[in-house]
């Protein structure tokens, strides 16, 4: 399958910005399952400084504000081949070493609710645990937009009840490295079957099963990626992997508007 992906992130402000960087993390990997025909990044109201790949594969562009601008646009597009892998993604391979991906983090801390949690499911460290657990996070954490904010951890996601895509992927990577399972976030595209038009990125948890590798668990929707979901970027948790972080110095009134178009092509 062939998808045709654009990504506009619009910054807007009252008053002028005068100084300010931001990391974008939007370009699709290449892996054997995953291939980008082509991709390029279109700024507006700013600079793209410098190009890199992080220690977790991620291509990451460095963007700077024009000094005294009031709007900065960022536009992603291309298209990228997927075949079907059943949601494994296969070996680890360096810089980083497998065993990063059992350390904590604050959003993925597994404090009381998180360990009262995978008691009650009963979970195993082998496949088919793990989509046990990714079944029973999605049974008593109630898919809600809106319903949690962007800084919530897993314990806030599990108190509350409900959450959306990013709290129940933290939930399940918390779960796992508590059972001894390397676990990371990943932020991507998803082909939905009713519209082409999004307002966020997806995401879904991978976890390393031995004999396997990398396997795939999107928790929201109850399965394992398809060739409708694309590998963007991939960290210990959001943080890492977030579609655009930084800083800025100046301007006020801030609103920010996300346009995504994924389509079959």
């Amino acid at each position: 399958m062939r998808l045709k992906i654009e990504h506009q992130t619009v910054y807007s402000f009252a008053t002028p910005i005068s100084y300010g960087l931001q990391q974008v993390r939007k370009t699709p990997k290449s892996v054997r399952f995953q291939n980008v025909v082509h991709w390029q990044t279109l700024v507006e109201g700013g600079v793209k400084e410098v190009s890199y790949e992080d220690h977790h594969h991620n291509t990451v562009e460095l963007l700077s504000f024009a000094p005294g601008t009031t709007s900065l646009s960022v536009t992603s597009r291309g298209e990228v081949e997927l075949s079907d892998d059943s949601g494994v993604v296969g070996p680890h391979r360096g810089p980083v070493p497998l065993w990063l991906y059992l350390r904590e983090t604050p959003r993925t801390q597994a404090k009381a609710g998180v360990r009262a949690l995978l008691r009650d499911i009963g979970a195993a460290g082998d496949l088919s645990g793990l989509h046990d657990l990714s079944a029973g996070i999605r049974e008593r954490i109630e898919f809600e937009i809106g319903a949690s904010e962007s800084s919530w951890s897993a314990e806030d996601a599990v108190e509350a009840g409900r959450g959306v895509c990013q709290d129940h992927t933290h939930v399940f990577i918390a779960c796992a490295r508590r059972l001894g399972v390397p676990a990371r976030y990943v932020s991507g595209y998803l082909m939905l079957d009713d519209q082409t038009a999004q307002e966020a990125m997806h995401a879904w948890a991978e976890a390393y099963v031995d004999g396997l590798g990398w396997v795939g668990f999107d928790v929201a929707n109850s399965q394992s990626p398809d060739t409708r979901y694309v590998r963007v970027a991939t960290g210990l948790d959001y943080t890492e992997a977030a579609p655009v972080s930084g800083r800025y110095a100046g301007g006020s009134a801030e609103s920010l508007t996300v346009r995504i178009d994924v389509a079959q092509q």
